[in-house]
């Protein structure tokens, strides 16, 4: 008498799992970001690549899963902070760009990381007689009810 096969159990995200999935990221004005529609993201879980409560829904999901969460206000990105509301010299900004640059408000500008290694992105609040910027540099979605929908596609 032989056994019946073995099936193999689906593949389940945890911390450290490396996943390609699909994801939107939506505030009460609309998505602030959504691969539904193109290429598929990978990232590796708990590196810090989606914030910790974005993080931890997605802790258990099987493979193939689809799923939506709507998390409360301030909880996926933190409140805002209003420190992080600073204005911006515009000799920095020449000497980052291109002097002639023009800047308007709600445009997002990047800004290389003190090391150099990486960026961060701020949007304009503001702009000055003299080109100063008043920049918002936190998330998008800070303070906000943050609707995050997931497709798994993907778990190694």
């Amino acid at each position: 008498m032989t056994e019946p096969a073995a099936t193999a159990a689906t593949a389940q995200v945890a911390q450290g799992s490396f996943l390609t999935l699909h994801y939107r990221l939506a505030g009460p004005a609309g998505d602030v970001i959504n691969t539904f529609e193109s290429k598929p993201a990978t990232l590796s879980v708990g590196s810090g690549q989606l914030s910790p409560a974005l993080e931890a829904r997605l802790i258990g999901l099987p493979e193939g899963a689809r799923s939506t969460f709507e998390l409360p206000a301030g909880e996926a990105f933190g409140e805002r902070n209003p420190q992080m509301q600073q204005w911006v010299a515009k000799k920095l900004l020449d000497q980052m760009g291109d002097p002639q640059d023009e800047y308007h408000v709600g445009e997002v500008v990047e800004f290389a990381t003190p090391d150099g290694l990486g960026t961060y992105a701020g949007a304009v609040m503001q702009v000055r007689g003299d080109g100063a910027l008043c920049m918002d540099f936190n998330h998008p979605l800070a303070g906000q009810p943050v609707t995050f929908e997931v497709q798994i596609i993907g778990v190694l």
